[in-house]
């Protein structure tokens, strides 16, 4: 398959791209996704070197952070089995389970790009990102998008 492009938001109070930076191998876990739509894309999307915007939500300004790849074949997220976890499912079981991670590598961080800039460039009129009501934690982005914004970051 040709390489694919994803961005994928992250509260920077729960893994900033920072802390994805200090970790072993530069690598993390991205667990809790708990929409379907963003599942699938990671479980049926995703493959090992797609490109990752790291975009930081539910904070003061909201933006991209990094850049990122996939670094794994996706697997089940393990804190949907764990009842102390604020992602636990009790319908999944390790036989069925409901809920897909994948590891993330930071690569480069560059350019702290809010949302307001992104908004501001014609260019990215059609990211799914800044289409009204967009709320997915997990989505494509277009190639197009994807070099344009490496600029913005550089």
């Amino acid at each position: 398959m040709p390489k694919q492009y994803w961005l994928m938001k992250s509260e920077p109070d729960d893994v900033s791209f920072d802390d994805v930076l200090a970790a072993k191998d530069q690598t993390t876990s991205w667990y809790g996704v708990r929409n379907y739509q963003a599942r699938n894309f990671i479980r049926d999307g995703m493959q090992v070197g797609d490109g990752v915007l790291f975009y930081h939500s539910s904070c003061a300004v909201p933006g991209i952070a990094g850049i990122a790849e996939i670094a794994s074949m996706p697997y089940p997220d393990a804190t949907q089995f764990d009842p102390d976890s604020p992602y636990f499912d009790p319908k999944a079981t390790p036989e069925n389970p409901r809920w897909t991670g994948i590891d993330v590598k930071a690569v480069k961080k560059g350019r702290y790009v809010d949302l307001t800039e992104l908004r501001s460039h014609p260019e990215l009129e059609h990211m799914r990102l800044l289409a009204k009501g967009s709320r997915l934690s997990v989505m494509p982005v277009e190639p197009a998008e994807w070099r344009f914004i490496l600029k913005l970051i550089e």
